[in-house]
């Protein structure tokens, strides 16, 4: 799990189907596929049966788009009128699946083998070997810190595996992808600081130290999606940290724990006024300078909807926004660059998925949030659930605008939380496992 964690990491930044890193982690996914068939542990880990339900159903989904239709039924198919005269080029009506760009479909199939190696490998991982691999995620997270500082500095680094913008992005393609990473690691300092019966000094400051450099980074790097999501993951690693820290520095004063977390807050505060006034806060700086008019993300937005709307309940297929936006773009919305993504991956599965990708948008926040309130009130018994939980959730909220959960990183991740989370079904009682800890460390 480590080592295919260590590829994706390395090769899996990118989500276009033309880059070579899509070889790279494919073919270490099917590898460890095969692996598994052959090897698989003789006692899997029992993960929630909606975790492999939910994506074996989006599997089935694309699959489902690619099985060719009579003509007469493929020209019934909501959106599909205008491609009639193709007919006459081909000689004649043929079969063809519901997906208008059939590769793009293939592709998109073929991308999905990256979350199903994961939860495979991840049905391997010991629950008493958690806390390494949150540990490996951390380090993944701190290494593209580190290169993202590289890049910062003016070094022209770039990976080879991804398709670059120009612009520091680490590991990824997109900054917008960088800076959510980052802010999943905000998430996972604090869990690692907390693992083990009694909450360390010392990993309680390398967690602070690190949370710092994430969010600065963060800041520096220009999404705006990642600093709103930053936020929201320093918080939930405050709120996490929280009763482990209650329970481990109980002989000091009530006060200091507040004073402690204001003093945190005013750091980061300083650190970010600092930050802006040198110009390193590019972050800010469109937040502040955002033209309406001039973001493609909302320029575009009527266009999408109009289209969600003529394929709707069928769907246009899965992988072939670009080709088909273009058949729709209006002519003020034309530019020397193109429009790949709706940059609302809600949205974008509407429009690839129709009704079925809109009843799987319905389900898996229901899980998330059945399993997510279990997990809150059961935090002094374990963090990993609600790690999962807040990663999955961030990663919703990044993807209403940009489309990080295509990434094969990213994917992997979801499905690392989702088992997580899932493990909040058969967490102990709260209230008795913190006993349990106060006993622990009166002992002590």
């Amino acid at each position: 799990m480590i080592l295919f964690l260590v590829c994706l990491w390395a090769a899996g930044g990118a989500s276009r189907e033309d880059v070579l890193g899509q070889v790279i982690v494919r073919a270490v996914a099917w590898g460890a596929v095969v692996v598994l068939a052959l090897l698989a542990p003789a006692e899997p880990r029992r993960i929630d049966r909606m975790v492999p339900a939910l994506l074996f159903a989006s599997l089935a989904l694309v699959l489902l788009q690619l099985i060719p239709l009579p003509p007469a039924l493929w020209a019934a198919l909501p959106g599909r009128g205008s491609f009639a005269p193709v007919d006459t080029l081909a000689g004649g009506p043929v079969w063809r699946p519901a997906a208008i760009v059939p590769g793009a479909a293939i592709n998109a199939a073929g991308a999905l083998i990256v979350p199903i190696a994961t939860f495979a490998l991840m049905r391997g991982v010991a629950r008493s070997d958690d806390g390494r691999l949150l540990a490996t995620l951390l380090a993944l997270v701190v290494a593209s810190a580190l290169v993202g500082v590289i890049q910062f500095a003016g070094s022209g680094l770039s990976n080879p595996f991804v398709n670059s913008g120009g612009e520091p992005s680490s590991v990824f393609a997109n900054r917008n992808h960088f800076a959510l990473f980052l802010a999943i690691g905000c998430v996972l300092a604090p869990a690692w600081a907390g693992r083990g019966e009694r909450l360390r000094a010392w990993r309680l400051f390398v967690a602070a130290a690190v949370t710092l450099l994430l969010l600065l980074l963060i800041v520096a790097s220009g999404s705006r999606a990642g600093m709103l999501v930053g936020v929201v993951a320093v918080a939930a690693g405050a709120a996490l940290i929280a009763p482990r820290a209650r329970l481990s520095f109980g002989g000091l004063p009530r006060w200091a724990a507040p004073a402690a977390m204001a003093a945190f807050a005013l750091v980061i505060v300083l650190l970010i006024a600092l930050s802006y006034g040198e110009n390193r806060a590019m972050g800010i700086d469109r937040a502040l300078n955002a033209s309406v008019n001039g973001d493609m993300r909302r320029r575009g937005l009527p266009t999408v909807l109009s289209m969600i709307a003529q394929y709707f309940p069928v769907g246009s297929g899965f992988g072939g926004f670009d080709p088909l936006f273009r058949l729709h773009e209006p002519y003020d919305l034309l530019k020397p660059t193109y429009f790949n993504h709706a940059h609302n991956d809600v949205l974008e599965l509407l429009l690839d998925g129709g009704l079925p990708a809109a009843a799987l948008l319905l389900v898996a926040p229901v899980w998330w949030a059945r399993r997510s309130i279990t997990a809150w009130r059961a935090l002094a018994a374990a963090p990993l659930p609600v790690v999962g939980s807040v990663i999955l959730f961030i990663v919703a909220v990044a993807s209403m605008f940009d489309y990080p959960a295509r990434t094969p990183m990213i994917m992997a991740l979801l499905v690392v939380a989702a088992a997580w989370l899932s493990d909040a079904g058969a967490l102990p009682d709260a209230g008795e496992e913190s006993m349990r800890i106060r006993r622990s460390m009166r002992t002590t």
